[in-house]
């Protein structure tokens, strides 16, 4: 499975966010890949997030207005995607304005990641531990525990 993240801003190399998304990255039995775009207004945005979708990808655009999932539940829908022939999982990240409709209505899941907002490169290195934990809840590794 490859899962890539598209995300608005670009993150600084020396960041401790930085080495935090580049641990999950290493950690993981997945291929996990970040496109990268410079803050721009939210239709540039929007059409830069929308052309980097790869096809035959499934889509997860992060919203605050999404669903609530617990981790188990997305790596249930992360394995029936496996199951069903999908073979990478795309994450959607806005920048500060957020996503316009046209990329929520893209998704094939709006995503919530709670009601709190994060500073979108925390919430890259928080998506990549996710990620993680996702191909150990999949591979039942014993890292996740409920």
């Amino acid at each position: 499975m490859k899962a890539t993240i598209i995300a608005i801003g670009k993150c600084k190399k020396n960041s401790p966010e930085k080495a935090i998304i580049d641990e999950y990255v290493k950690r993981s039995g997945w291929e996990v890949v970040v496109k990268e775009h410079d803050n721009a207004d939210r239709e540039e945005e929007a059409k830069f997030l929308l052309a980097a979708i790869p096809a035959g990808a499934k889509v997860v655009a992060l919203d605050e207005r999404g669903e609530n999932m617990k981790s188990l539940d997305l790596a249930a829908l992360a394995e029936k995607w496996m199951l069903n022939g999908c073979s990478e999982i795309c994450f959607l990240i806005g920048g500060a304005d957020g996503l316009l409709p046209v990329v929520r209505e893209r998704a094939d899941l709006v995503l919530a990641f709670g009601r709190l907002t994060l500073p979108h490169m925390l919430m890259r290195a928080v998506l990549a531990e996710q990620i993680y934990r996702l191909q150990t809840i999949i591979a039942h590794h014993p890292y996740h525990r409920e």
